[in-house]
């Protein structure tokens, strides 16, 4: 079972998707629409790259940088979490599922993935 299915087939997970690192493809599992999907996947390639970019930045004042490389990110707000790691992004309900559970899954499976792919 891939990743994506694997999380789409967790209870409280809205969605779970993969995008290209260039960008020009994506699938998603779950309750989103073809184009709710893809500017998912349009969303979170590009706060990746910030994301890893911010890191890149912060290790320039640090040695060692805790932050760099990143590895992910998540962002959780009243009633939805969204959470990324490596190309895979994954959306949440806060009232039916753990965070913390969701991204162990997704380091277990991603974790090192290599990072000059982003």
């Amino acid at each position: 079972m891939s990743i994506v299915a694997e999380l789409a087939a967790r209870p409280g997970v809205i969605a779970a998707g993969e995008y290209s690192y260039r960008g020009d493809r994506f699938q998603c599992k779950g309750e989103l629409s073809e184009e709710h999907a893809r500017m998912a996947s349009i969303m979170c390639r590009a706060t990746n790259l910030s994301a890893h970019m911010q890191a890149h930045f912060l290790a320039l004042g640090m040695d060692p940088c805790p932050f760099n490389p990143a590895s992910g990110w998540s962002v959780r707000g009243p009633h939805f979490t969204v959470c990324v790691m490596a190309n895979v992004f994954c959306f949440l309900d806060n009232t039916a599922t753990s965070l913390n559970e969701v991204m162990r899954l997704m380091h277990k499976h991603l974790g090192r993935e290599p990072e000059d792919l982003i």
